[in-house]
């Protein structure tokens, strides 16, 4: 579906320039053996962790709240919990799925403290990875032609526009599979339902959207 490839191109939110995996980063160590070293006590291996994920865990956060000040503060929450949390990660699952469901909570928990409507209007505001500074708040990493940066604007106002008419279950849904490319079980752990539910939600998000793009 080409309106998918669209949607994961423009919002794909990865590792910042400079974070692991990134230009001039360390060699990469895996997400097992950081986990290991931050339950020995590393608070080194714990920076590294939270270089490597910090990207995207603000870009899933900034697409649901759209307030930048919350979204960095929701942020700082999270790692926090994940620090306080990890001697009782288990490995059967993936840090990052595990780490993605304490984003979750975090989020409806203040949405549900601000007693905002989880089931109807809630707006986007959506971050290009490259937009997410590696130490503070976001500033572009390149400047674009100006035609180019029309083009990319339109396809990204459109999009967003889309993502918008959704409900934020749906939302996070198409969000979790189609831009951070999670599995249907990853996401039916981090939102907390029945995998026949992330297929009804994903069916539903994808349905609106590719009538609402028809034309991407």
């Amino acid at each position: 579906m080409n309106f998918l490839r669209s949607i994961a191109s423009n919002l794909l939110k990865g590792p910042l320039p400079g974070d692991a995996g990134g230009e001039g980063a360390p060699a990469e160590i895996s997400d097992a053996e950081l986990v290991d070293r931050c339950k020995e006590g590393d608070y080194g291996a714990f920076d590294l962790l939270v270089t490597k994920h910090r990207g995207r865990v603000y870009a899933m956060i900034q697409n649901m709240v759209k307030n930048e000040a919350d979204s960095w503060d929701l942020a700082q929450e999270v790692f926090v919990k994940v620090w306080k949390a990890l001697p009782r990660f288990e490995s059967r699952a993936r840090f990052s799925t595990w780490m993605y469901r304490i984003t979750h909570n975090a989020v409806y928990d203040w949405m549900r403290k601000r007693k905002m409507d989880v089931a109807g209007d809630l707006d986007d505001n959506l971050l290009d990875r490259e937009a997410i500074a590696a130490g503070a708040h976001a500033t572009p990493a390149r400047v674009s032609r100006p035609d180019e940066a029309l083009s990319q604007g339109e396809v990204r106002a459109n999009i967003e526009n889309a993502l918008e008419k959704l409900s934020p279950e749906h939302r996070e849904a198409i969000l979790l599979r189609e831009v951070q490319g999670l599995e249907y079980k990853e996401i039916a752990d981090i939102m907390d339902c029945s995998l026949g539910t992330v297929m009804s939600r994903l069916f539903y998000a994808r349905k609106k959207l590719q009538t609402l793009l028809i034309n991407i």
